[in-house]
């Protein structure tokens, strides 16, 4: 993740006529995200969670938070650990995901003023090799795709592909000038919060790099999201993460 907010630093640093021309246009991989994500079968996602909320003992998050970002910089990690803190009061609310909730919590990741506002230009990440551009209809496009994140709808999905459709959609639509993988690993987070699930730990979900115009990465994130639940499940008391019970 840090090399990927690095990447895309330097990406935003260059001007359209550095290097050598292209031989044609580059293409735009928001457009190729938006056709793989109608392909996805999200419905062959794996369904760890229908034995309800999951409250492990420690706070995978924030723990990887701490570790990770703050070997890096405290302030950084200061700041994303106030976003978490915000999205899971957001979450117990039941708060609609869209992109004035996330940057609401990308002040706090980024450290600005005001709430940052969605970018006005094109988008590079992976050292430019993917463009993300940027229309009129934009960032409606991107609420729209986000309201799929909540449960019900006419063809339910599982939690699992949900949380994972919201980390790629904030991953490629690419919404902020800066800390666009931050956001997307909150915007999971708080998919899963929102339905009483949180992990003991989210290694996977922070250390691996994912394509726009790659179908199979959508459903190994879903997999890899199920791979933490099921070790969370592991590590619950017997009685543990089922009220009731």
């Amino acid at each position: 993740m840090l090399v990927e907010d690095i990447a895309e630093r330097l990406a935003l640093s260059l001007r359209p006529n550095d290097g050598a021309a292209p031989a044609g246009p580059a293409p735009d991989h928001l457009q190729r995200w938006l056709e793989v994500r109608a392909t996805v079968p999200w419905q062959e996602a794996p369904d760890g969670v229908t034995d309800g909320p999951v409250t492990p003992a420690r706070d995978g998050a924030a723990e990887d938070i701490r570790a990770f970002d703050g070997a890096v910089d405290a302030t950084r990690a200061d700041g994303l650990l106030t976003a978490l803190e915000q999205l899971r009061a957001d979450a117990a609310r039941g708060a609609s995901l869209n992109f004035e909730l996330l940057r609401g919590w990308q002040q706090h990741v980024l450290d600005t003023p005001q709430p940052p506002p969605f970018r006005a230009l094109p988008a590079f990440a992976k050292g430019g090799r993917e463009r993300y551009g940027i229309g009129p209809d934009t960032r409606d496009r991107f609420d729209a795709c986000l309201t799929g994140s909540a449960a019900g709808g006419r063809q339910p999905l599982p939690l699992t592909a949900r949380a994972a459709r919201a980390y790629l959609d904030v991953c490629f639509f690419h919404p902020f000038d800066d800390g666009n993988a931050r956001s997307a690993f909150l915007a999971l987070v708080f998919v899963l919060a929102r339905e009483g699930v949180a992990l003991n730990g989210v290694s996977l979900l922070r250390r691996i790099t994912f394509q726009a115009d790659d179908p199979r990465d959508a459903l190994t994130l879903a997999r890899y999201i199920d791979v933490h639940l099921a070790e969370t499940r592991r590590s619950l008391p017997a009685l543990g993460s089922q009220p009731g019970r």
